[in-house]
C-alpha cells in the first residue's frame, strides 16, 4: 500500500506542522510548492494566485510518501511497528480501561490503552465497533467516478489544471518532475478493460487541450483505478476512550484535496487533547475533540461539494444546467472575491483548538 499513490496535495497547515515536528527532510527536497491553480472551461485556462490572494499555497507531495516519512520516524524511536497483523478488535473504550487484541505471526497480542486512536480508515474495525444507536452517520455518494492514471510523462504545467468539459470533468496533476498525476470522470463502476492506454490519453487530449495550445504530455501508464467518489461523515466522532480520525470518520470528493489534511488535522487536535491529558490528567479538551474536529469537517465537506458540483458534469443534466455551471465558472475567474474565498478553502484555514 506504500507504493500506491493517492492524495498529494498538502495545506500549508500540513506542510507546517511536519517541519514543525522534524520530519520534513524530504517534503522540503522533493515537495512542489504550487503558489495557483488552473481553471479550465470552454477551452480557456484562468489562474488563480492563492499565495497572492490569501499568502499562502500548497505543496504537491504524494501521500504515501508523507507515510515513509511517518514510518521512518517511528523507527527511529526505536518504539514498537507492527504491519500485517490478523484478527484486530478493540473491546472495552467505553470503560478506563480500552484494549486492543490481535493475533502476529501465530501469536495472540493485547495491548492495554488509555486511549484508541481509530485511524484505521474507511474499511477499518473502529467505527463498525460503535453500536448504531450511538452514532449518526451522513453518506451522499455521487453518480460518477474518477478513473486515475500514473503517467511516466514530465509535467507541461507548473501548477495543477481543473477542468469542466461536455465530456466530463478532467484534473491534471503531477507528483514529481518526472511523473504526472491525471484523473477522468466515468462512471462509478468503469470496467478498467474498457479503458486501455491510447482511450486514456486521447480523452485527457480532449478534456484537458486549451486554445493556448497547452496539452499534457503523454508517456507510459504505470499505474491505472477507478474510485467512486463520496461524501461521508460519522458523528460524534469520540465514543468513550475510543477517537475516530481521517477516512475513518469522514470522506470527502477528492475535488478540493481536503482528506489528508483533514486527517492530519484531526490527530493534531487530539495529539494536543492527550497531551493536555498527561500533563494535567484534564480531558476538557478531549471533551472537545469532536466539535473541534467536525467544524473543520464540515467546512471541508461544503467546499469539496461545491467544487465537485460545479466542474462534474451529472446524469440528467439539461442544458440550464450546463449554462449554469458555465456561468459559475465565469464568476469564479473574474471576481476577485469569488477566487479569495476558493483560495482560502483551498490552502486551508489555519490550525485552531
Amino acid at each position: 500500500m506504500i507504493e500506491r499513490v493517492r492524495a498529494g496535495v498538502l495545506e500549508q497547515n500540513t506542510v507546517d506542522l511536519l517541519r514543525q515536528i522534524g520530519i520534513s527532510e524530504r517534503l522540503d527536497r522533493m515537495g512542489l510548492r504550487h503558489d495557483g491553480i488552473y481553471i479550465r472551461f470552454n477551452g480557456e485556462r484562468h489562474r488563480i494566485d492563492m499565495a497572492e490572494l490569501t499568502g499562502r499555497a500548497i505543496t504537491v507531495y504524494g501521500q504515501n510518501e508523507v507515510v515513509k516519512d511517518l514510518i521512518a520516524a517511528r523507527g527511529a524511536t526505536g518504539r514498537p511497528l507492527m504491519f500485517e497483523v490478523e484478527h484486530a478488535v478493540i473491546r472495552d473504550f467505553d470503560s478506563s480501561a480500552p484494549a486492543i487484541r490481535f493475533r502476529s505471526h501465530g501469536e495472540e497480542h493485547e495491548i492495554a490503552c488509555d486511549f484508541i486512536a481509530g485511524c484505521d480508515g474507511f474499511h477499518g474495525i473502529c467505527r463498525p465497533s460503535v453500536t448504531k444507536n450511538a452514532i449518526q452517520i451522513y453518506d451522499r455518494q455521487y453518480p460518477f467516478g474518477w478513473l486515475g492514471i500514473l503517467a511516466e510523462a514530465p509535467p507541461t504545467s507548473h501548477e495543477l489544471v481543473y477542468s469542466y468539459h461536455d465530456r466530463g470533468f478532467a484534473l491534471y496533476s503531477m507528483r514529481s518532475p518526472k511523473i504526472t498525476r491525471l484523473y477522468l470522470q466515468c462512471e462509478p463502476d468503469e470496467d478498467i478493460n474498457h479503458w486501455p492506454d491510447d482511450r486514456i490519453w486521447e480523452e485527457l487530449q480532449t478534456r484537458l487541450h486549451s486554445h493556448d495550445g497547452w496539452a499534457p504530455k503523454e508517456g507510459p501508464i504505470l499505474q491505472k483505478s477507478v474510485t467512486g467518489m463520496r461524501s461521508f461523515v460519522a458523528e460524534p466522532m469520540r465514543f468513550g476512550r475510543l477517537f475516530l480520525a481521517g477516512d475513518a470518520a469522514h470522506i470527502v470528493p477528492p475535488t478540493g484535496a481536503k482528506g489528508l489534511n483533514l486527517a492530519v488535522a484531526d490527530v493534531w487536535v487530539l495529539a494536543q487533547g492527550i497531551a493536555e491529558f498527561y500533563k494535567s490528567s484534564s480531558e476538557t479538551l478531549l471533551n472537545r475533540y469532536s466539535e473541534i474536529c467536525l467544524r473543520r469537517v464540515w467546512r471541508a465537506q461544503r467546499f469539496s461539494w461545491w467544487m465537485t458540483s460545479m466542474l462534474h458534469r451529472f446524469n440528467g443534466e439539461c442544458d440550464f444546467d450546463r449554462q449554469r455551471q458555465l456561468a459559475e465558472l465565469e464568476y469564479l475567474t473574474s471576481s476577485p472575491a469569488a477566487m479569495t474565498s476558493l483560495a482560502e478553502n483551498y490552502v486551508g484555514f489555519p490550525l485552531a483548538l
